[in-house]
């Protein structure tokens, strides 16, 4: 009914021990995706390597060029079971389990994903492994006021306080993805020590349904006729307060010149970082 797509933090100097378990990054690993999943064996957030989450393999060589449903689930399944089994059992009779598990591997696949990129330091990488390994990591989802919108929000004030906030007007106070890129854009736009950068991560070609935009909640309303022509008959006075939060305060787009992500540029500046360390070693 709202479609307002996901939200999930690439921590490209923080691993994972485990997936519910941080660490710093050793020299040429890419990092880890964390977010907030449903009924994930309640736990309240998990860890998986960049390249499982984007494309549920291990190494860049297997990524497919183009994908099925069936393959996707194929590698999904098969990354679960040498990976995740502790957190995402087989069903009894030894098959692969339903659930939300799937958003945690493979996820371009499935979406287009937008990314927004500022610099950390390493004393800011250390307090978030330190506050996620300590604190209690079990699962408190909730689709309103703890999703996992909510979780990045959480995250990101840890790194900058106060950086991203609640739209009350324009989500009725639900956190949103969209809201997330918006208010944090602005805080690095007024931050030029954080370099902002935005890419975006291409979905897979194949035959799996292509993904489509993402919307705030009166954005979802505004743009929807079978929403909004009911409400504005029953309620126009409702309706109009909707369309003036979305105008005033809920529009954001992602900007239209960015660069493509990809994974070889990554290991590039791993690489590039090994070298430095080598090379300032030695002087």
């Amino acid at each position: 009914m709202n479609p307002t797509g996901h939200a999930a933090i690439y921590l490209d100097h923080v691993c994972a021990e485990t997936p519910v378990s941080l660490r710093t990054c050793a020299p040429g690993e890419l990092g880890v995706v964390i977010s907030r999943y449903y009924k994930v064996n309640h736990y309240d957030w998990v860890a998986i390597p960049l390249i499982p989450y984007l494309y549920a393999v291990e190494d860049r060589s297997d990524i497919p060029l183009a994908a099925t449903a069936q393959l996707e689930t194929d590698l999904r399944d098969a990354y679960r079971r040498r990976h995740l089994r502790e957190i995402v059992p087989d069903e009894a009779d030894g098959s692969t389990p339903e659930g939300d598990w799937i958003q945690m591997v493979g996820s371009s696949y499935d979406r287009k994903i937008y990314g927004f990129q500022v610099r950390t330091t390493a004393a800011q990488d250390a307090e978030l492994i330190t506050a996620y390994n300590e604190g209690h990591n079990r699962s408190h989802f909730n689709l309103l006021f703890q999703n996992c919108a909510d979780f990045s929000r959480k995250l990101l004030n840890l790194y900058f306080p106060k950086a991203v906030h609640r739209n009350i007007l324009a989500d009725g106070g639900i956190t949103t993805p969209k809201q997330i890129a918006k208010s944090f854009v602005k805080y690095a736009r007024k931050h030029d020590e954080l370099d902002l950068t935005t890419f975006v991560i291409p979905q897979v070609p194949g035959d799996i349904p292509r993904s489509t935009r993402v919307n705030g909640v009166a954005e979802s309303l505004v743009k929807s006729k079978k929403y909004l022509v009911p409400l504005a008959f029953l309620h126009p006075e409702l309706t109009a307060g909707i369309v003036a939060a979305y105008l005033g305060s809920g529009r954001f787009e992602p900007p239209k010149e960015t660069h493509v992500f990809r994974i070889e540029d990554v290991e590039a500046a791993r690489e590039a970082e090994i070298s430095g360390e080598l090379s300032a070693g030695s002087r």
